[in-house]
């Protein structure tokens, strides 16, 4: 029989966050049974709650995909896991399993449409629900390890935000010699910070104004610059390999642009619902480019956490008890976070 679970979910767009209840399936012969201990709050959670991304597709929606726990229970089938195990959970509870992209490691561009961990309607028909909620039931191939070495609250949104920073930075080259540019220093960009130095770049902090210098030097950045005073842009010009661009609003791309070298690249993983426009003769000056990227296949977010345990890297975070979930989401709203809040689902109940 399904297990009746408390959580915290939005009955619709922009209502605030209230304590329900929702079900979990039965632990099927490849499924492990979780129970969460900590779960990130993202950004993201915050534009599907408000409606950013469209009505709610079912009611209540209970949010979270930064997912750390513990499991309780395994199907028979399951070989990857075993009860006692501390896991996690990103983005995805599930894929196709068979296309292209899906046989390359990279679910998450299943060109059939991965299965997000809230708000999609899984393989058997059901809603799926995210991780402000007591425990959770995934199939074994979308859950990883959480190495034993990394503390388990600020582990959690290494689970999206450490693997969508992890994945650029290493597809286009940080390491040793490179030059990085963040732009923001969020919940994205504190972390893109701490994966590009302990890849060996060289790091420069983006944002525009002086107010988060010390902050961005304290992270482990090199250099800081403000954009706010245009004057910048000709001061950087063709300085970076690749910038970074973490923001949740739209930034001026021709400008950024041309802070690149030779070959460099944009890539943006900062999620807007507003379109980035940019002059395609600030693309063929230097053979530069745009890219998008977004968090990683499971194979790569277990690389990334592995990375992470190897350099500690963590999140700098705020932990909440689940009644201050709506409060936090106008903190992040606000700006004033530094830099990820994490919810102790031990709170729930």
């Amino acid at each position: 029989m399904p297990t009746t679970v408390r959580a915290y979910g939005a009955a619709s767009a922009k209502a605030p966050l209230e304590p329900v209840a929702i079900e979990r399936r039965d632990t099927g012969a490849h499924d492990v049974k979780i129970d969460i201990q900590f779960c990130g709050v993202c950004h993201s959670d915050i534009h599907f709650t408000s409606g950013d991304f469209g009505p709610l597709p079912v009611s209540p929606l209970v949010p979270g995909h930064e997912i750390v726990g513990v499991v309780t229970e395994i199907g028979e089938q399951v070989t990857k896991h075993a009860v006692g195990d501390r896991v996690g959970i990103g983005c995805m509870v599930n894929s196709c399993r068979e296309c292209e992209n899906c046989q390359a490691g990279e679910e998450q561009y299943c060109l059939n449409g991965h299965t997000l961990v809230f708000g999609n309607v899984d393989r058997d028909g059901s809603y799926t629900q995210g991780g402000y909620s007591q425990m959770i039931v995934a199939n074994e191939d979308f859950v990883v390890r959480v190495p034993a070495s990394l503390d388990p609250a600020s582990a959690a949104p290494l689970l999206c935000a450490g693997i969508t920073v992890y994945a650029p930075l290493k597809k286009w080259g940080a390491g040793p010699g490179k030059r990085v540019a963040v732009v923001g220093l969020g919940g994205l960009g504190h972390l893109g910070v701490k994966m590009a130095k302990a890849m060996g770049a060289q790091v420069t902090v983006l944002s525009r104004s002086e107010s988060k210098r010390e902050a961005a030097l304290a992270l482990g950045a090199d250099a800081y610059a403000a954009t706010g005073d245009t004057s910048t842009y000709q001061q950087l010009a063709n300085t970076f390999d690749i910038i970074l661009n973490t923001v949740s609003a739209p930034i001026d791309v021709d400008a950024h642009l041309g802070m690149l070298r030779r070959d460099g690249t944009l890539a943006n993983v900062g999620v807007t619902t507003e379109p980035l426009a940019y002059n395609p003769f600030a693309l063929m000056t230097n053979g530069r480019a745009v890219v998008g990227s977004q968090f990683g296949g499971i194979r790569e977010t277990q690389e990334m956490l592995d990375f992470a345990a190897e350099h500690q890297v963590t999140a700098d975070i705020e932990l909440i008890s689940a009644d201050r979930i709506n409060e936090a989401y106008q903190r992040v709203l606000d700006s004033d976070v530094r830099y990820r809040f994490v919810i102790d689902n031990a709170t729930l109940a």
